[in-house]
């Protein structure tokens, strides 16, 4: 059963959010919805955002690739 939401939101933020929606074949009452479902989920995993999703699985790295020893590297050029 849907039911209404009043919700007071800084126009700038109204406007901008309205625009994403039509970009992306939405509504904005869908976004909300949407949103308030991922943020009251009860196992409370974290849900990557719809861009992280896009991309997630995009890279293959190699079966030993170690993680940790790349970041050490990576910080040790960085402040050489």
């Amino acid at each position: 059963m849907n039911t209404k939401l009043t919700l007071t939101v800084e126009k700038n933020v109204i406007d901008k959010a309205k625009r994403y929606a039509k970009n992306t074949g939405r509504s904005l009452s869908e976004l909300v919805e949407n949103y308030l479902e991922a943020l009251t989920q009860e196992n409370n995993d974290v849900v990557p955002s719809p861009k992280l999703q896009k991309i997630i699985g995009a890279v293959t790295l190699p079966i030993d690739f170690d993680e940790k020893k790349e970041l050490r590297i990576y910080f040790e050029n960085k402040h050489l």
